[in-house]
């Protein structure tokens, strides 16, 4: 049996005035709508559905490694960072990431699921490693060396690239909103079929992006473009979902009134009905949109402000009882000392383990 460092009272400590809101509410939209994590969310979910034996299988063995396994919840290492924000800035605080080994020693010292990264580390270290932790090849990337820097998703890599290094899934991104992402959907929706052809699972990383996206709010994380952004990602077979904690609401509307243009389509009773405030409620219109939870949500970032732990277990409670998956975690783990970055995935996937974080 795992052992595990956070108990209840752990959890009310780091939550703070927060913790009896977060760990007791009870969610707008009820659970019964959802297909919920659990050990045998494969054979329960996917097992109907038209993905490959392989595919089944490499999505088994992603759920079945590390401190979370068989639980049906994940928590995954992602280290593509030094394209997408450069390597100095992403690994100068802790320079010992510039050598590929180490982001995988630190996946599997940390008990991640899998670990998620560019073709060039998985490349440089895949027959030491393949066998020994679940790899995710994430094919597309945005650089910022071009002048000026642009922001668009190109395909660095190619799936058979991915198979060939033994990764048992591919990433990819699509800027949901973009001028781009037309192609970007074409582009990945083809990487996702030719995957599933091969036996692999797709994750997408299901961002916005767009500078009217942003007004007297950041609405790149409001819940209701998101939870559309989500939508899009499972429409194209995505097998998981990444998408950031949303913060607020009433994206549609906001670009509305900013542009003064008619905008996309929404329903008032997403507002009234189906979401509130709370973050958990946020979140499950997210899971909502991710066919229900067919296609597992996966969170990242959290409210600002706050220390890397506090902040980490507040997303992971949000997460897990709004219905989603895990939790998918980079810099706040690999730009401190390695051995604080284990503990902060396994102080993560302890909210995961422990019997008194429930879903709303």
């Amino acid at each position: 049996m795992t052992t595990t460092l956070v108990d209840v009272n752990s959890l009310q400590s780091l939550l703070g005035k927060d913790a009896e809101n977060l760990l007791t509410y009870k969610a707008k939209v009820s659970q019964d709508l959802l297909h919920l994590p659990g050990a045998d969310f494969i054979d329960r979910v996917w097992i109907n559905s038209d993905r490959h034996p392989q595919v089944l299988r490499n999505l088994q063995q992603l759920y079945s490694y590390g401190r979370l396994a068989n639980t049906g919840y994940v928590s995954i290492l992602p280290v593509d960072q030094g394209v997408e924000h450069s390597a100095g800035a992403s690994f100068a605080p802790n320079p010992i990431y510039f050598d590929p080994e180490n982001i995988i020693r630190l996946a599997i010292a940390g008990g991640c699921n899998a670990v998620a990264t560019t073709l060039g580390v998985l490349g440089s270290v895949s027959r030491k490693y393949a066998h020994k932790i679940p790899f995710i090849a994430k094919i597309n990337h945005n650089e910022l060396l071009s002048f000026p820097n642009q922001y668009d998703q190109i395909m660095f890599a190619d799936v058979e690239q991915a198979w060939n290094l033994g990764a048992v899934a591919v990433g990819a991104t699509i800027y949901f909103g973009s001028e781009e992402s037309t192609r970007q959907i074409q582009e990945v929706s083809q990487a996702f079929k030719y995957a599933h052809e091969l036996g692999l699972v797709t994750m997408l990383w299901c961002y916005l992006r767009n500078s009217t996206f942003k007004q007297e709010q950041d609405y790149h994380v409001a819940a209701d473009l998101t939870g559309q952004a989500n939508h899009l990602g499972v429409t194209i077979e995505a097998d998981i979902i990444k998408q950031k904690l949303p913060e607020c609401n009433n994206g549609y509307r906001s670009v509305a009134q900013a542009t003064n243009k008619s905008y996309g389509k929404t329903d008032e009773r997403v507002y009234t009905e189906l979401t509130s405030d709370h973050p958990i409620d946020l979140t499950r219109y997210q899971v909502l949109n991710c066919y229900c939870g067919r296609g597992g949500l996966i969170s990242s970032g959290g409210a600002s402000g706050q220390d890397d732990f506090t902040e980490a277990v507040r997303t992971a409670v949000i997460n897990k009882r709004a219905g989603g998956t895990g939790l998918i975690s980079g810099r706040k783990t690999f730009q401190r000392p390695f051995e604080e970055g284990v503990k902060l995935f396994h102080t993560i996937q302890d909210v995961y383990l422990s019997p008194d974080v429930t879903i709303a």
